[in-house]
């Protein structure tokens, strides 16, 4: 039950932020939107610090339960569909997509006025950067683990880029899928010389 609660405050602090923005979350919205007390939201997180933290680390499982490679509908995929699949999923239109994304981005602005949140965005962005240069380094086995984290942090920092002006309508979807193929491709070609 109290597991059940916990994930409800995560749920709804995920649609007030992506809403509202970090600025907006207010514990009394927050527990109209998760119909919990704000004493159950205090119990659980502490605070709002406690409480961004913990919704920034739901978001960030979230997506990766959504852009892991788990049931390949096609058969089995090698290394470079999964790395394209996993980045590629970060652009579907269904609303837990749209309001992650949206969420970790008011997440990421907000971090510009609240240093709290930093750390722990930071460390979020490295798993990510960390991830995505495992799959590179499983297509270009040779390439230097340097040269694997930066085009890791290229294509990571490319698809937030994309997935806010997706999100904001200032470009197509199938264009910013286009465009992450694109990437992915001359990260490769860059990788294997």
């Amino acid at each position: 039950m109290a597991t059940d609660r916990r994930r409800a405050i995560l749920e709804g602090a995920a649609r007030v932020i992506a809403r509202r923005g970090v600025r907006g979350l207010r514990m009394e919205e927050l527990a109209a939107e998760a119909e919990v007390s704000t004493a159950l939201i205090y119990y659980h997180f502490k605070d709002r610090a406690g409480t961004l933290r913990h919704t920034l680390e739901f978001i960030s499982d979230r997506a990766e339960r959504y852009t892991s490679d788990e049931d390949g509908a096609d058969g089995p995929r090698d290394a470079r569909q999964e790395l394209e699949q996993s980045l590629l999923l970060e652009f579907q239109d269904v609303p837990e997509v749209r309001e992650n994304s949206t969420a970790w981005g008011e997440l990421r602005a907000s971090a510009i006025f609240e240093p709290e949140l930093r750390e722990d965005l930071a460390r979020a962005t490295l798993a990510w950067i960390h991830d995505v240069a495992y799959l590179l380094g499983r297509i270009r086995p040779t390439a230097a683990a340097p040269a694997l984290a930066a085009s890791a942090e290229r294509l990571t920092s490319l698809l937030e880029g994309l997935s806010t002006r997706w999100l904001s309508g200032a470009l197509p979807l199938t264009h910013a899928r286009e465009l992450v193929r694109e990437a992915v491709s001359i990260e490769l070609q860059r990788l294997s010389h």
